[in-house]
This record gives C-alpha cells, sequence and structure tokens, in this order.
C-alpha cells in the first residue's frame, strides 16, 4: 500500500501555497457522480479525491476536478454509491476461508439435504479421510427428522449413509458440534466417556452418546481431527480475503487468534499481500500466548496499517440456539436448565486484570442476560481496582451481547463498554428465540439496539462470519428492518429497537473503527483518513427496505489501492 497519511499537512502547505493545479497535487483517484455519504464532516458529498493511500479533499465536484491530472484515475459513479469501506466487527477469518474449503452447510433446509451433501463429498474422499462441515442450524430446517434428542439431530443417519469417513459437522453457531460414529469412535466416545467442565455430550434413552456434543465437549473429538497444516492455512486466509474484498470489507475484527495464524498473518503482511485491516484478538485461552504478548506490549498498524494486535477475546458462555447461553432464569422451554458457564469467571476476572494493566483491550463472548451482567460487574471492578494501572481508554468490548437484564442496558455507556453486536444473528433467530426465552425476555432485553444507542453505547456491527455469511447488507438490512431475510414479519420484531439508516452504517463503519482504536484514521470518508471506500450498485439509504438485500459491491478501495471490482 501507499503511503501518504504521515506528511500530508505538508501536502496541504504546499496546495496553499501554489493552488490546486500544482501537479504536487495531482489525485491518483477521482470519483464522482453519485451519491456520496461520508459519515462524517457534512454527511454526503459530490466528490472525493485521493492521494496515495490518503483521501485528499472531499467537496463538490468542480472543485475535485482540479485535483485531476492525466495520471488520475477519474471514476464516474454513473448514479451509484459511494460510502466508507466495511468493517467487519466481529468475525473469525480463518473460518471464513475453511467453510470455503469444507462442506458448507448454511443452506442446508433439512437434515436429509446435510447428509446428502456429506455424502457427496465422501464420493471424492479417500475412506478414513475425516470430512468437516459447519453452519447447520436445525431450528431453521424447513422440516424436522424423526430421530431428535433435546431437539438437536442424533447421528443415526449419518452414520448409516457415511459409514467409512470419520465426519465432525460443527453447528452454525460453532456451540455444538455433530459427529458420526466412525468420528466417536476414533475419539473414544462411548457411554461410559465423562462429561466434561462446560460442556455436555448429550446422551440418548439407551445411555449410549447421540452425536451431539455442546460447548467444551466438542474438544473431546476435536482432539482427534488431523490439525491443520501451514498450507492449508495459507489457502484458507487467501480466500477468505477475497471474500472480504468482494464484500466490501476493508476491516475485520479477529475473534481469537493462536500463534500459528498471528505467524501467517504476518507473513502476509510482510509480502504485502494482506490488505485486509485485520484487528487481532488474542486467544485468551492460550496462557503462553499472552504472557508474550502482556509482557511486550501491543503491536499496533504493523506493516502499513495492515496488521493489529493489541485485544484479548475470551468468553462467558455458549450460543442460545444450543441453550448453552447463560440465564438468570432457566430457559423457557427447558426448565431448570440455566445455559453454561464455559470459563470460570476468576479465570476471566484475573486475564481482564493483567491485560488492562498490560494495556490490551478485553473483549468477552456473552449472550445470555446472567453472562452480560457478570462481564460488565467484572468491567466494573477492573477499572476501579487498578486505577494508578489504567490506560487512557480501554474500550473494552462485549461480544454479542444478545440478551440483557434491562438494569444492564445503560451500564455499557455508564462504563465506555462497546456492545459488538451482530444484527443479523436476530433475523435468523428471533423467529425460536422467543421459545428459548420467552415473550416478556424478547421484548424487554433482547437485540436491544436502540436502547443501547439513546443510552450512549456505540454499537459494532457485524456477522459473525462462518456463523453468517460475511456478506454485510443482510446484517444492515436486518438493523434497519429487523425481520428475517424472508421479510417477516410484516413491520418488524420489536420495531422500536430498529435502527435507522444513518445508525446502521455508522455502526458498520465509523463506530466499527472506533471498536479498534482506528476511528481517527478510517471509517468515514474525511480529509486526511486513510483512503478505504466501498462503491456499491444503490442507494442503500434511500431504497426501499426489501432492495436491500440485493445491493451488490462494485469497487473496495483499501489505502488508495483497488482490491476488488467489477464495475461492468
Amino acid at each position: 500500500m501507499k503511503f501518504l497519511s504521515k506528511i500530508l499537512p505538508i501536502v496541504f502547505l504546499a496546495y496553499a501555497c501554489s493552488g490546486p493545479g500544482d501537479s504536487r497535487l495531482a489525485a491518483d483517484h477521482v470519483i464522482y457522480g453519485g451519491p456520496i455519504y461520508t459519515v462524517g464532516g457534512e454527511g454526503t458529498a459530490e466528490a472525493v479525491a485521493i492521494k496515495a493511500d490518503t483521501i485528499l479533499f472531499v467537496g463538490s465536484k468542480s472543485d475535485a476536478m482540479s485535483f485531476v491530472s492525466d495520471a488520475s484515475n477519474v471514476i464516474d459513479l454513473e448514479g451509484k454509491t459511494l460510502i466508507p469501506g466495511l468493517v467487519e466487527g466481529h468475525a473469525h477469518i480463518m473460518g471464513v476461508g475453511y467453510n470455503l474449503l469444507n462442506v458448507d452447510l448454511r443452506e442446508a433446509k433439512s437434515y436429509n439435504e446435510v447428509v446428502a451433501m456429506v455424502e457427496e463429498r465422501a464420493k471424492n474422499t479417500p475412506k478414513g479421510e475425516w470430512i468437516l462441515g459447519r453452519g447447520w442450524h436445525q431450528d431453521k430446517w424447513d422440516e424436522q427428522p424423526e430421530s431428535m434428542m433435546k431437539g438437536f439431530p442424533t447421528h443415526d443417519l449419518l452414520s448409516e449413509r457415511v459409514p467409512d469417513h470419520p465426519v465432525w459437522l460443527r453447528h452454525a453457531s460453532g456451540h455444538a458440534a455433530l459427529g458420526n460414529a466412525k468420528a466417536m469412535e476414533l475419539a473414544s466416545i462411548d457411554g461410559n466417556s465423562p462429561q466434561p467442565d462446560g460442556g455436555e455430550i448429550f446422551m440418548g434413552l439407551n445411555n449410549q452418546p447421540t452425536g451431539i456434543f455442546n460447548e467444551t465437549a466438542q474438544g473431546l473429538v476435536g482432539s482427534a481431527i488431523p490439525q491443520n497444516t501451514m498450507e492449508s492455512d495459507r489457502r484458507a486466509l487467501k480466500l477468505a480475503l477475497q471474500e472480504c474484498f468482494k464484500n466490501g470489507i476493508v476491516a475485520l475484527h479477529n475473534a481469537g487468534s493462536g500463534p500459528n495464524n498471528i505467524k501467517l498473518f504476518k507473513e502476509l503482511a510482510q509480502k504485502d499481500e494482506l490488505d485486509l485491516r485485520l484487528y487481532v484478538m488474542l486467544n485468551g485461552r492460550d496462557e503462553e500466548l499472552l504472557d508474550e504478548y502482556f509482557s511486550k506490549g501491543i503491536e499496533e498498524n504493523l506493516y502499513n496499517n495492515q496488521l493489529t494486535v493489541r485485544s484479548v477475546k475470551l468468553y462467558a458462555d455458549g450460543a442460545l440456539g444450543s441453550r448453552g447461553a447463560w440465564l438468570l432464569k432457566e430457559y423457557h422451554d427447558a426448565p431448570g436448565v440455566h445455559g453454561h458457564n464455559v470459563m470460570k469467571m476468576e479465570a476471566i476476572e484475573e486475564i481482564t486484570a493483567r491485560a488492562y494493566k498490560a494495556g490490551f483491550q478485553v473483549c468477552i463472548h456473552a449472550i445470555g442476560d446472567r453472562a452480560n451482567r457478570e462481564v460488565l460487574d467484572i468491567y466494573e471492578r477492573t477499572f476501579k481496582l487498578y486505577p494508578e494501572d489504567a490506560p487512557k481508554d480501554p474500550r473494552f468490548r462485549v461480544e454479542h451481547a444478545q440478551h440483557f437484564h434491562p438494569d444492564d442496558i445503560p451500564r455499557f455507556s455508564e462504563l465506555g463498554v462497546i456492545p459488538a453486536m451482530q444484527a443479523i444473528h436476530m433475523s435468523s433467530d428471533r423467529p425460536w428465540a422467543i421459545d428459548r426465552l420467552g415473550k416478556e425476555r424478547i421484548e424487554w432485553g433482547a437485540y436491544m439496539w436502540q436502547d443501547l444507542l439513546q443510552s450512549g453505547a456505540r454499537i459494532v456491527n457485524g456477522t459473525d462470519a462462518p456463523v453468517e455469511p460475511i456478506n454485510p447488507f443482510p446484517s444492515f438490512y436486518a438493523s434497519v428492518s429487523r425481520r428475517t431475510l424472508k421479510g417477516t414479519p410484516e413491520g418488524g420484531y420489536e420495531p422500536l429497537q430498529k435502527m435507522t439508516r444513518e445508525q446502521a452504517l455508522r455502526s458498520y463503519t465509523l463506530d466499527g473503527a472506533y471498536g479498534a482504536f482506528l476511528e481517527e484514521e478510517t471509517g468515514s470518508i474525511e480529509v486526511g483518513k486513510w483512503a478505504d471506500l466501498v462503491i456499491i450498485d444503490r442507494d442503500i439509504m434511500t431504497i426501499d427496505e426489501d432492495e436491500i438485500l440485493s445491493t451488490n459491491v462494485l469497487l473496495t478501495m483499501i489505502g488508495g489501492e483497488i482490491v476488488y471490482q467489477n464495475m461492468e
């Protein structure tokens, strides 16, 4: 990437002395001819001029044209729309890539379809080799299988039709998985296997495993699966990067990275092949990794601003779909069940304090109201206990933040805690989430976007890819409509919690950048900021809601470099 930001004041001094026609200020790109939403300054503009990696000018078309030279790339939008580059506020970039390499089950409409997809992969896979997949979600199927246990399918059909390959299929949420008989055999799982802390092997009426492994129990089979290689990781990462670019993603907050992945990120960044602005959360379960980084400190804007390592990812609970979210009161559809605390809160509090003292942001997964309260309590105690070690601006986060007790909603703003919420989860989960929580808790405590915004909190939006596709426009649509992707119900679920379109765009741009301490450098189209821009084929700020889902990215620019283009 070209780099101009640090010399920008000198450039503008030259401009003041010599006028806009001076060749030293010739723009590399000038864009005009359609709606331009800046998410900063005046809110809209007629044109933008770019020099190297930096936005040189924002304003009228006539003034922008004074920066054009014979070498300038002049882009006429022809009515298309320019917005700031989109920030994916919570995703798993290696999972995005591996979802493209493995069996993607997100579109399956039934258990039979899941099994058929695995059967198809088995035809071209040598016997005995593992078949991996992810994305199934029983609550989204059009029909349910005959054999179910605790609301989940059993392994029987899968084992019958794919007997010669060990199969491991992760739930869309990532908090449960289904293994066939061959996989359980290789992992030595049977009716005598002990239950792990923070998870569950679902057992049938015959006290034999059903094939479902919830929360931490997944590790019992996961440990038997061959490790990814550096070469397969490299392939997955490159696929994921292209997936980001074609969806207008210029920055991604990677929710949990181990040492091998960080090494790979650095390898590509050193070769100037990463391009994406990758914001890394350290895997909070890796003590050695935390010790290393807490000792040496944060790594910020490495390799021409492609890579930052300055936060830690921890887990307080599981997912709502698998009844692993930790609730204050029992599940509406499972009496006596309160979900799982998947990591000891004492350990979370200790790591939070260490991170705070070392200047690292803390990002804790919390979905249920009990988990959110516990996390906010830990943050509040940490801020009070260590004032002498306080970072100037810690910006601690809660990842997902789906369900609260109403008393805890204003605490986000009061504590300066960022809710990193994926609006698409409301669209996908709301039809069945009411079964988990009941009508009262859904209405006053779930997906409370507008209440949070009105209290002063800044929401970071995203998709949690590969839990959901990384395409940002379904999440934008969910933000402003609170409807499913099928358009139901009319008027949306709990419509008072809808975001305005301005709020939704900000949550995907400027506030996304804020969640990674980059709001001064990116997230809006303003002079002096990085030239991170996206051209889309329609005006998402004015079109009918139903048209938002058909939005396509035509061009993605990161630091003045076009990394994806489909303008024809």
